[in-house]
């Protein structure tokens, strides 16, 4: 009975561990509780469904304020003409900020030359400034729906600088994107009485100058390993600058300025958080790259803009027929398929998962070790 009771009894060497998990317990619960909502959403590790969730809601909320602002500033008369200006004032902003964000992490040597950032600036200005522009021509659905045809121009431009080759799917991607734009354009031109062809040349510069940008920011980050912040912060300030000096060319600074000044708030302020939310919707979507993949980003991003095409009808008056959801789902379909040729492997895998958790079928399983990847010579 003596030894039992003596043996029940804890040593010292137990009690001491005993007592130091509860007190490491204290003291990492007492340490997080002192810090704030964001940084332990900070803290989370990547796969973390609370992070994800929180990357998504960012997405959302940044590309649909931005998407709501963009066209909130265009229904205000006669802000059409002061298009280019706003792309100035969009350029500064973002140069500001990247800015900020440079002495924030501490970079301190160019990587890049300045001719590559002069270059790439010229194409960033072509890119954001004719979408700007094209929005006081198209109905903005539509001008969102080319903006989700990137791989297009992309796909020309990657065959004409970079010499490159590309599969089936790319080539099929192409093409339900181009079905899928050439139907929503009709559908557009049927609804609206102030349709525009002017317009549609408009963003298919931009989309040209948007292929030719992705092809050069990929050259230059291979060749001189350049972070991204840097990248954005000499392409915007450089194209600010052009900018500026083209619009005091052609005497429409001050003339933009003096309509700005009638209506400050909705052209300044509107203005400032329609910059600031594209800026912070950028390095959300590089991180939502980074750490859950393209097949995730494109996904979100294919939401988020299916819900901004929605919003806009919803928000502002416009007609609407039903061509538009047809043509615009053989559009989706193509940017999954351009999708599916970069990640074969992850949409094999999932399709499996799924099909075989609903229907628990196996002849699946051929699919999964994934098809070939013929290039065509395009």
């Amino acid at each position: 009975m003596h030894n039992q009771e003596f043996d029940s009894l804890p040593t010292t060497s137990d009690s001491k561990s005993n007592s130091a998990v509860p007190r490491e317990h204290d003291q990492v619960s007492h340490l997080t509780s002192k810090l704030s909502l964001w940084q332990q959403y900070s803290l989370l590790p990547y796969q973390h469904p609370l992070r994800f969730l929180g990357l998504c809601l960012q997405v959302l909320l940044y590309y649909l304020g931005y998407a709501y602002l963009q066209e909130l500033l265009f229904t205000l008369k006669g802000f059409s003409e002061t298009a280019w200006f706003l792309t100035c004032y969009q350029f500064l902003i973002y140069s500001v900020l990247s800015f900020s964000q440079i002495g924030f992490v501490g970079l301190s040597q160019r990587r890049a030359s300045y001719r590559s950032y002069i270059i790439l600036a010229i194409m960033t200005l072509g890119t954001m400034g004719l979408s700007n522009y094209s929005v006081g021509y198209l109905n903005y659905p539509t001008q969102v729906m080319f903006k989700c045809c990137k791989l297009i121009p992309v796909l020309i431009g990657g065959i004409i600088i970079q010499k490159k080759t590309f599969n089936r799917y790319d080539v099929a991607a192409a093409i339900c994107m181009s079905i899928g734009l050439i139907f929503f354009t009709l559908a557009d031109s049927k609804v609206q009485p102030n349709f525009n062809t002017y317009g549609v040349f408009i963003i298919c510069s931009a989309l040209a100058a948007d292929a030719i940008i992705g092809n050069y920011q990929e050259k230059i980050m291979k060749l001189h390993n350049v972070p991204n912040v840097e990248m954005v912060f000499y392409s915007f300030m450089f194209g600010f600058l052009m900018v500026f000096f083209g619009l005091l060319l052609t005497n429409n600074l001050f003339s933009s300025v003096a309509f700005w000044n009638q209506h400050p708030g909705q052209t300044y302020g509107y203005s400032l958080i329609f910059s600031v939310f594209g800026y912070f919707g950028i390095d959300i979507v590089l991180t939502l790259i980074k750490e859950y993949g393209a097949l995730i980003c494109v996904t979100v991003t294919t939401c988020r803009k299916a819900i901004t095409i929605i919003l806009s009808f919803l928000l502002f008056s416009k007609p609407f027929i039903f061509d538009y959801v047809w043509s615009g789902l053989i559009v989706i379909f193509g940017i999954y398929l351009n999708v599916y040729s970069r990640n074969q492997a992850a949409f094999n895998a999932k399709i499996k998962f799924f099909t075989n958790y609903l229907f628990g079928y196996r002849w699946i399983s051929n699919i999964s070790q994934g098809t070939s990847s013929r290039v065509l010579p395009v």
